[in-house]
């Protein structure tokens, strides 16, 4: 991985079943759940449009065909609204299908997030990618997260992932890290484990859904085991990456993060943004403000 290449090229692996959101996941994709009124993998695109990136590898599974749909023209949408003097609102929906140029890939089988990564080997080729999850969500207009990731890479030749640290006692929920904490910040990995048994994780620095991956992954992807869960783990082939002279480095990104794949994370993330909006911002305040008086008195009750 060259010290001066630029990212590119981005994967969202999409194909989970979403299975925290049920009912509404049966038929809808959980990256299509709306985030005010933009879906999920709508903000993750426009990060990593944002951010430079040109091409993005979305690997879904069965029934995700709404994904695909949403980013193509809708022909007879954006001329009814034209007809009906709704001309801004048929540009938005047209710029949608222009933002970014979308692939598709079917991951036929839930074999776990490095497979999914691998699916998109083909499409990414030999070169440094990003690899956003579709329901992690980096609040910030101004850097975006997956830019900050890519600045160190394309500085360091080296790897990069988005880490923060997580409250004591639920280290065993993500992928933690530990390593040496440099000068500027970044933290020099050394040691990666997937979901430690309780007690037993090496910090409480957890990895986060943005990462920018040199080109050798992929053949430590090809070759990793199943791992914690029976799937390949994305999280045993960047230990192999680390281990590499270039190494990989961590970064707490600067930004508001939301988990947007658990139900009170999607809950702030919907206020969060509908607080961001000006025409929203006083409504909403004004409704929290109700229903907190609301909830008072029935707790006094």
């Amino acid at each position: 991985m060259s010290a001066h290449a630029s990212v590119k090229k981005a994967v969202i692996p999409a194909a989970g079943l979403g299975t925290r959101f049920l009912p509404a996941t049966k038929a809808v994709p959980k990256e299509m759940l709306p985030i005010v009124d933009v879906p999920t993998i709508q903000l993750v695109i426009e990060e990593a449009v944002s951010a430079g990136i040109t091409d993005v590898v979305v690997v879904n599974g069965r029934h995700k065909h709404a994904i695909e749909d949403h980013f193509d023209h809708a022909f007879e949408l954006e001329t009814t609204l034209r007809q009906r003097g709704k001309v801004a609102l048929a540009d938005e929906l047209a710029k949608i299908s222009t933002m970014v140029r979308l692939i598709s890939v079917r991951q036929k089988a839930p074999l776990g997030l490095g497979h999914a990564v691998l699916c998109a080997r083909e499409f990414i080729g030999d070169e440094p990618f990003a690899v956003l999850l579709g329901d992690d969500l980096i609040d910030n207009d101004r850097d975006p997260g997956i830019a900050q990731l890519a600045r160190v890479a394309e500085r360091s030749g080296a790897g990069a992932i988005a880490v923060m640290e997580v409250p004591p006692g639920q280290e065993h929920l993500y992928g933690i890290v530990s390593g040496e904490r440099l000068a500027d910040g970044r933290i020099r990995i050394r040691e990666l484990v997937e979901k430690p048994a309780p007690g037993t994780a090496p910090s409480r620095l957890a990895v986060v859904g943005r990462y920018v991956l040199p080109p050798s992954v992929w053949g430590h992807l090809a070759t990793t085991a199943p791992g914690a869960g029976g799937e390949i783990q994305l999280t045993d082939a960047l230990r192999q990456v680390a281990a590499e002279p270039e190494g990989l480095f961590g970064v707490v990104l600067e930004g508001v993060r939301h988990d947007a794949g658990d139900r009170l994370g999607y809950l702030r993330a919907n206020l969060a943004y509908a607080l961001k909006r000006p025409e929203l911002r006083a409504e909403v305040l004004a409704m929290l403000r109700q229903l907190m008086d609301a909830h008072g008195d029935a707790h006094g009750a």
